[in-house]
């Protein structure tokens, strides 16, 4: 903006060349009045910057004496504070106010603009404040003789084309147009008009301030969306469940916002939808936090399990399971839960090697969601496995690392294990070759190659210790996984993956016939886990 605003009021940086006939235009701003007042539906981010710019220059100018500088700081006074019958400030009243539900900051902005201070202040408001500081400075001191120029131009030759809509109605749909257009803003932006529209006019827009704030800064806890907002997630794992009571079960999928903007916004003018939408949110929190009070440490297993799996499709399936599940108290049965979670465990990891691409599992589960929303068990009765199709395709898949089957394959295979401790979900996870690519690489130990990197000879392993064990030969990862005290006597800690300490406690060596036995051990236990639920022809 600085740099816009600079170019036009100084083009070529030489202040004679400006045409005051000239018109910058910084863009519509969409207003609806409501109790008296304007309120901005679109254009809030530029209307406080724009201040922000102002009282910078007034901070700068407002106590200089000369003609110019007072009749400029007046024009400013203007902007910023309400004024009487005479045009005289009331600096104690300004004319802009934040209700903006989100904003966590909004008293650092209005003391900003009304004391002209950001020192000790954090806010994005205060940043942008000082920046406007340094460059009003920079000015100064590049254009000792025309610093009146900038601001008056601005003041003058800016334009903001106003829309006063009728109606807040008609303020929104006015507002979804434009940024329909352009860089867009995100979906839960739109959403979140249409909430609070609905809830003003049930007189509970206080409430929904508050409650928005709160859910939004849980969803950005527990939410890293490669694409949208963390707040985008949460609508978007809701759009399945109700996708789902809908009976849709295309493997299309819809835009999130075309999906709710059906009938006038209809899901959004409702109660139990936002109250549904912080429910969901605070499930999956406590999944994010592996809570123990919520949930038993066997389905945490299995949990985290799906942590690792290849695709993200299994968080919409259990987002559709509980929400149609969950008792008064949001809890869901354990054993009921344990055999859906194993069963889509099952069914996804095989989908992956033999159907890979998510386009391909979504019809298979968006039919089982239909399921599950009427209360009827998954079974994947109409795509259940060939078991020899099945084998044949594990044992002729190349389990590379760059592949996410291959990690999610060696998650489930370590919690086969009955003593294997829960891994917080914070830690960061390696693949570790314990037959080391290296080793190969100088001893030539391993006949077939493709052994290397079969899931035989791969294991979850920390990152803290995958970076000091990767390298070696067996015989001396054994101290690296059992852990060991350096030469400074600290103590490094052993890794918690239960299975490489059982190996590092019974063999001197890990050589190719172990990692075909092993490999042949986790293939052979998936096939027979793949029956146990059902998933067999």
């Amino acid at each position: 903006m600085w740099d816009d605003l600079f170019s036009f009021a100084f083009p070529d940086e030489n202040c004679e060349k400006f045409d005051s006939n000239e018109e910058y235009f910084l863009g519509p701003m969409v207003t609806y009045i409501n109790e008296g007042k304007a309120e901005i539906i679109d254009g809030q981010q530029r209307l406080t910057t724009l201040m922000l710019l102002l009282r910078a220059f007034y901070e700068r100018y407002g106590s200089m004496k000369n003609d110019k500088a007072k009749k400029t700081a007046r024009l400013i006074e203007q902007c910023i504070w309400k004024t009487d019958e005479f045009g005289d400030s009331d600096k104690t009243a300004l004319k802009i106010n934040s209700e903006v539900a989100t904003d966590n900051e909004k008293e650092e902005f209005l003391s900003i603009l009304t004391n002209g201070d950001a020192s000790g202040k954090k806010s994005h408001y205060a940043e942008n404040y000082r920046f406007f500081q340094k460059k009003i400075n920079d000015f100064l001191n590049a254009y000792p003789d025309e610093f009146s120029f900038l601001p008056i131009r601005i003041l003058n030759n800016c334009v903001l084309l106003v829309i006063e809509a009728e109606s807040q109605d008609t303020a929104l749909r006015i507002f979804s147009t434009l940024n329909d257009r352009g860089k867009p803003l995100s979906d839960a932006d739109i959403f979140k008009a249409q909430f609070y529209k609905y809830f003003t006019g049930l007189g509970k827009k206080d409430d929904f301030i508050n409650k928005w704030k709160e859910l939004e800064a849980l969803c950005n806890e527990i939410f890293h969306p490669i694409q949208g907002t963390p707040m985008d997630e949460i609508f978007t794992r809701y759009m399945y469940y109700e996708r789902a009571k809908q009976g849709i079960k295309s493997s299309t999928t819809e835009a999130l916002r075309k999906f709710y903007e059906k009938e006038s916004y209809k899901l959004l003018k409702n109660e139990e939808t936002f109250d549904s939408l912080i429910d969901l949110a605070n499930f999956w929190s406590d999944i994010e936090k592996q809570d123990e009070e919520r949930f038993t440490e066997r389905v945490l297993r299995k949990l985290f399990v799906l942590n690792y799996a290849p695709n993200g499709m299994w968080t919409y399936f259990l987002s559709v399971y509980y929400m149609s599940n969950k008792d008064s108290a949001g809890n869901l049965a354990e054993d009921a839960l344990c055999i859906f979670l194993d069963r889509i465990i099952a069914f996804i990891w095989t989908y992956a090697v033999t159907n890979p691409g998510v386009n391909a599992l979504r019809t298979p589960v968006y039919a089982e969601m239909i399921n599950i929303v009427n209360h009827q068990p998954v079974l994947f009765s109409d795509f259940k496995f060939e078991g020899d199709s099945v084998r044949s395709a594990f044992v002729n898949y190349s389990f590379s690392n760059n592949r996410a089957i291959t990690k999610s394959m060696l998650t489930w295979w370590a919690y086969r294990q009955d003593e294997q401790a829960l891994f917080p979900l914070d830690t960061v996870i390696e693949i570790e070759h314990i037959y080391a690519r290296n080793r190969q690489d100088k001893e030539k130990g391993l006949k077939n190659r493709k052994n290397l990197e079969a899931l035989g000879n791969k294991a979850l392993l920390e990152k803290r210790i995958n970076i000091r064990a990767s390298d070696y030969r067996f015989s001396d990862k054994i101290k690296y996984y059992k852990g060991y005290e350096n030469a400074r006597k600290q103590k490094k800690e052993g890794t918690k993956n239960i299975e490489l300490l059982q190996l590092a406690n019974s063999k001197a060596d890990f050589n190719e016939n172990d990692i075909e036995n092993r490999n042949k051990s986790i293939i052979d236990t998936f096939i027979k886990y793949l029956g146990e639920m059902d998933l067999t022809k």
